[in-house]
């Protein structure tokens, strides 16, 4: 009997945007799957505010990817009974504050479906959720809301820094057997890199290192990620070497990555857009000191958003964490003199 290989995956290396690498990502999940579904406010003929689902009704139909009505509470509803019943929806919020009226569905239902039938029913879908800064929008238009999500236990939280990250973790959230809230930094969807398609490593739960380094290490997720990334490359004109870690994944936290890497330098500086009071960069902080207490030379220090709310375009780049703040939480690091 002949046996028959399994078919390599063709690969083709291309210059894509995030928004590129998640419409690319969109339109092979769509092809691999016909259960794969994908509505929300303009999302349709439009192709979204940010043009990710561009020319997916056009190529799959109207009955595969649809605008719905401006009720976001009604989108993930019927997301729910969708992915109750076999289907894999991928929804979008259009801007990241738009989801709070559909948060009661979100934490009562999405998250809690597969505990509250004891395993019976999962439910299979994403929430695409455009998010943080950096775009000079007015309020609601801007939000970090990640920490509402990475507190409700039944939700898997991911934010990409980079287009291959974007296509990849994209792809990974939609076959996932559980809800994802799929946060897309909104800033970054113009940024390009040379991708390998289709990239599928690493996955859901993996913090990588984007920069080594021995002083000290910067820890940052979504939109944050190029900030420390410059602010490691300025450091190192001035003969510091600044260690950057991209969790990519809030929920799970891959702490054993991110612990190795601040036990290596012993001193961190954790950076995120959010306001810093009972944040994902309070939850980091608390981790990696209770895991890391005795190989730390110095306390944790956090560059964050101020508590307030959301400022005026003109002021968003005094709230949005520089690189200026973050080389000054490096510099109060109890260097020895």
């Amino acid at each position: 009997m002949t046996v028959l290989a399994s078919p390599v995956p063709k690969t083709e290396v291309r210059t894509l945007s995030m928004a590129q690498a998640l419409n690319q990502a969109l339109r092979d999940a769509m092809a691999a799957d016909p259960a794969v579904v994908l509505f929300g406010e303009d999302v349709g003929a439009l192709g979204g505010v940010f043009r990710i689902t561009d020319g997916l009704t056009a190529e799959f139909g109207e009955a595969r990817c649809f605008d719905t009505p401006l009720a976001e509470s009604g989108i993930v509803g019927m997301a729910v009974g969708m992915a109750m019943n076999g289907m894999r929806p991928v929804v979008e919020m259009q801007f990241d504050a738009f989801a709070y009226p559909a948060f009661e569905q979100i934490v009562s239902h999405v998250a809690k479906m597969r505990n509250r039938t004891r395993g019976r029913v999962a439910l299979p879908m994403v929430i695409r959720v455009p998010y943080a800064g950096g775009i000079g929008g007015v309020e609601h238009h801007c939000d970090s809301s990640e920490a509402y999500y990475a507190h409700t236990p039944g939700l898997h939280v991911v934010a990409p820094a980079t287009p291959a990250d974007a296509y990849a973790l994209l792809r990974e959230a939609i076959s996932a057997p559980d809800p994802v809230v799929f946060l897309e930094p909104k800033k970054l969807y113009w940024s390009k890199q040379e991708v390998q398609l289709p990239v599928r490593e690493p996955g859901i739960g993996t913090a990588v290192v984007r920069r080594e380094g021995t002083d000290a290490t910067l820890i940052a997720y979504g939109p944050s990620v190029p900030v420390a990334l410059e602010a490691a490359e300025i450091a190192a004109r001035e003969g510091r070497s600044l260690q950057v870690v991209d969790l990519r994944s809030i929920v799970p936290f891959d702490d054993e990555t991110v612990c190795a890497a601040v036990r290596s330098t012993g001193r961190a500086v954790v950076v995120a857009e959010a306001a810093g009071f009972a944040s994902v960069s309070s939850e980091i902080v608390a981790r990696v000191t209770e895991r890391c207490f005795t190989a730390l030379a110095a306390p944790i220090r956090r560059v964050t958003g101020f508590d307030i709310p959301y400022p005026p375009p003109k002021l968003e780049h005094f709230q949005l964490p520089g690189v200026d703040r973050v080389l000054d939480a490096v510099d109060d690091l109890q260097w020895e003199q």
